[in-house]
């Protein structure tokens, strides 16, 4: 029965063969003396302490295995013999049980060559390709976009981890992670450092060095603790919104599915789809909460260094449905758009036999059983009929007068609506119900238009024209006023008001007008002189002579 042990490596706890542990620790002192003249020892052997440890990871399923010493030996075949090891030599690359000596590139930020985040660098390494190429690309997808280019770009500078080990930066370049190829990256950057200083003024280099060194202490500490107070910040608002997020989706989810509700009749007045509604809330759930998600992780990710990074599978599956469901979204809006992009109008004409010397009335009738009150205007509402059939209800009338130069007067109903296709929209316009009536020289018009619920709102109204020749009187009803539009002035402050219609413009005979200056209301009269009319201003008792005929 063999001993174990508990080692640590790169910060990860490990329980190791005693046999298998004084192999390991043999390679490593090996490793160490065939360091001993080389700068960056403690880093290098730093970073193959993280490579090994994650070797064994990977390998392992469970934190209560033990290593044994045939996984050392894999291990030090994986990482090759420090003895005879040279900075170009590249014969760590047999294959081996564990499999991950195979030179596979992993996407990384390059936190080395970055300009804002790495991102672009590092998916020029993955796909072996300059930089430049991506850097134009979110530059295109910026102003071609819409700026698209920049929430792609946060995205991918959120999900996309950077290469801070040496490990991670030979692996984002494609390389082997060998003692060998360590050693030679951990050179290359230390002559970079060197490079820098020689370069530098050497009399003031101590000094600078100092004085840097104390403002980067400084300054790491300030950083650090505002980066704990703003992980802390969008931890607190990630969470909160999704948890918003998901109690929407599910009180939307549930209450879709009852009957008779507000909530049922809008679904089905405005959504057109054959897609059942659960699926649309899914969709924007999706959509709202896998941001908000990222945005999770990324803060606790900031307050704490023991979040341990998303795998690259479910971080890329997560992007593609993200993807997905908002491609669906935009889908199904563009398509419930369409539905109001063309209108369809039915008209309907009725001549108003009369007498060119008679006063038309026109009445605006309401119906008290879908409302009270005249100002109770309702661009549309869901409400039944006394059998209990669904209607939208709409005030979306219009009255307007027109001149004509035909000698009789005629009234023109015009019903409108929209739809995917003008004949989509002139099928929804004929299902309009909407009533009038002419009564010799009254007429009346209801208030108000109904259609059946599975026709749809589609922005359905009506507008009645009356057509009026030159010299023909009219009386319209005050409560014209809530639906008229104004082509020509109408005062509308009582039922009596009495208009004629000129070759340039409607004239109130008997309108209450402006105040004079004693306070009086003034009045407009028609006397009539040797059968000649004389339009006149008197104070409101003046008498006015006016016949109807």
């Amino acid at each position: 029965m063999n001993k174990t042990v508990n080692i640590n490596l790169g910060g990860i706890f490990f329980h190791i063969d005693e046999d298998a542990f004084q192999k390991l620790t043999r390679y490593f002192d090996a490793i160490k003396r065939s360091l001993s003249s080389s700068s960056g020892q403690e880093e290098i052997i730093h970073d193959i302490e993280m490579r090994i440890a994650e070797l064994i990871s990977a390998k392992h399923t469970s934190h209560k295995q033990v290593i044994s010493l045939k996984e050392v030996d894999e291990i030090i075949a994986v990482m090759g013999q420090p003895e005879d090891y040279r900075i170009d030599d590249e014969s760590g690359d047999n294959a081996i049980p564990f499999s991950t000596n195979r030179k596979t590139k992993k996407l990384y930020r390059d936190s080395e060559n970055k300009v804002i985040g790495g991102v672009a660098s590092g998916l020029g390494h993955y796909f072996g390709v300059s930089s430049s190429v991506f850097k134009a690309l979110f530059l295109i997808f910026f102003f071609a976009g819409f700026g698209t280019g920049v929430i792609a770009y946060l995205v991918l500078w959120f999900v996309v981890p950077e290469a801070v080990t040496t490990s991670e930066k030979i692996e984002m370049k494609g390389e082997s992670v060998t003692i060998s190829n360590i050693e030679k990256k951990v050179r290359e950057e230390f002559e970079t450092m060197s490079e820098r200083f020689r370069n530098s003024d050497g009399s003031m280099g101590e000094q600078v060095q100092s004085a840097a060194d104390t403002f980067l202490s400084v300054l790491t500490k300030l950083v650090k603790g505002l980066s704990k107070i703003i992980g802390i910040g969008i931890v607190a608002f990630s969470a909160v919104t999704l948890f918003g997020i998901t109690v929407m989706a599910l009180v939307l989810t549930l209450t879709s599915s009852m009957k008779n509700t507000a909530w049922e009749n809008a679904i089905n007045a405005f959504v057109n789809t054959d897609l059942p509604f659960w699926v649309v809330i899914l969709l924007g759930f999706l959509a709202l909460a896998i941001p908000y998600f990222f945005f999770l992780r990324l803060g606790l990710k900031i307050i704490s260094n023991r979040v341990k990074p998303m795998g690259s599978i479910p971080r890329f599956t997560l992007i593609g449905v993200w993807i997905i469901a908002v491609l669906s979204l935009v889908y199904f809006g563009l398509t419930q758009v369409s539905e109001y992009f063309n209108e369809g109008k039915v008209v309907v004409k009725k001549t108003i036999a009369c007498q060119p010397t008679d006063t038309l009335h026109v009445e605006m009738r309401s119906n008290a059983y879908y409302a009270k009150d005249f100002s109770d205007h309702e661009d549309f509402e869901f409400t039944q009929d006394s059998a209990g059939t669904g209607l939208i209800y709409s005030n979306n009338v219009r009255f307007r007068i027109v001149r004509t130069e035909q000698t009789t007067p005629y009234l023109q109903i015009e019903k409108i609506s929209r739809g995917k296709t003008v004949l989509d929209a002139r099928k929804r316009a004929e299902k309009i119900l909407y009533a009038f009536e002419i009564k010799g020289n009254r007429i009346i018009l209801e208030d108000y238009l109904l259609t059946q619920l599975e026709n749809k709102y589609r922005g359905q109204e009506v507008e009645a024209f009356l057509y009026l020749p030159e010299g023909m009187f009219f009386s319209p009803d005050k409560n014209i006023r809530y639906f008229y539009d104004w082509d020509y002035s109408l005062k509308l402050n009582s039922n009596n008001e009495i208009y004629k219609m000129t070759n340039k413009d409607l004239i109130c005979l008997n309108c209450l007008t402006d105040e004079d200056a004693d306070g009086n209301m003034k009045k407009t009269t028609t006397i009539k002189v040797n059968g000649d009319e004389v339009f006149s201003t008197e104070v409101q008792e003046t008498k006015y002579e006016y016949q109807e005929k």
